[in-house]
């Protein structure tokens, strides 16, 4: 946006440039996942050409995409809600319990990305590779982008969590088709069975993580504390 003030002079106008540098800067993260989906073996040889850092990966990309994400969910639980598990009716959240909830979502998928690029690593030996923890994180987290790019659409109380997994888990699948080679660069014999043992086992992290946070905004984990105390009141009983 620009914006021309002009002096006492009409002939030599004044220009100052303001930039809305925080929106840009989170628009970028949003293109950069979506162009892995729509080009993705352009954007995997920019990704390998790059060759970032962890923590510059975890800082510039990671945070800020996880950030938007976490951003537009909490603003739809305090404007309109959940279903929760005994209401027929849409529970709207406080900003308080919709700030801490996306907190803990937030460090659920760093941990989720750190034990998924731990076993993937591990995996990756087994195939007589030899992967460094930045390399496999790198390809992890930017094959799961897709993935917590669909988490904008859990705003939407009417749209259920696990459509938006199931859509971003196979985007992410298809993204990681092309990364896994490009990025890990595998023998070509063990290549596809790297890549395919690779996106079952990210689907089953990624899931699990998925049926806690929905199990916890039904309030599900309300049924749980029941039985424990029903369990531990038969046993002291």
């Amino acid at each position: 946006m620009s914006i021309i003030q002009r002096g006492f002079s009409p002939s030599q106008p004044t220009y100052f440039i303001v930039a809305c540098g925080f929106g840009y800067y989170q628009f970028r993260r949003m293109i950069k996942a979506l162009l892995l989906i729509f080009e993705p073996i352009e954007a995997w040889e920019r990704v390998v050409r790059a060759q970032r850092s962890l923590g510059f990966i975890l800082t510039v990309f990671l945070l800020p995409l996880l950030g938007l994400t976490s951003l537009a969910e909490g603003c739809g639980l305090v404007q309109w809600g959940r279903t929760q598990q005994d209401t027929l009716h849409l529970k709207q959240f406080t900003t308080t319990e919709a700030a801490a909830f996306e907190i803990g979502q937030l460090l659920l998928s760093l941990a989720t990305l750190f034990l998924g690029t731990k076993l993937v690593k591990s995996l990756g030996e087994t195939f007589h590779g030899r992967h460094s923890f930045t390399q496999v994180f790198t390809m992890v987290t930017y094959g799961l982008s897709p993935l917590f790019t669909m988490r904008l659409f859990d705003a939407f109380p009417g749209i259920s969590h696990w459509v938006t997994w199931t859509a971003g888990i196979l985007l992410s699948v298809a993204v990681l088709y092309q990364g896994v080679p490009r990025v890990m660069q595998p023998d070509p014999s063990h290549a596809f069975g790297l890549y395919l043992v690779s996106a079952i086992l990210l689907a089953i992290i990624t899931g699990l993580a998925r049926f806690l946070t929905a199990w916890y905004l039904r309030d599900e984990f309300k049924s749980v504390k029941r039985i424990i105390s029903d369990l531990i009141r038969h046993m002291t009983s």
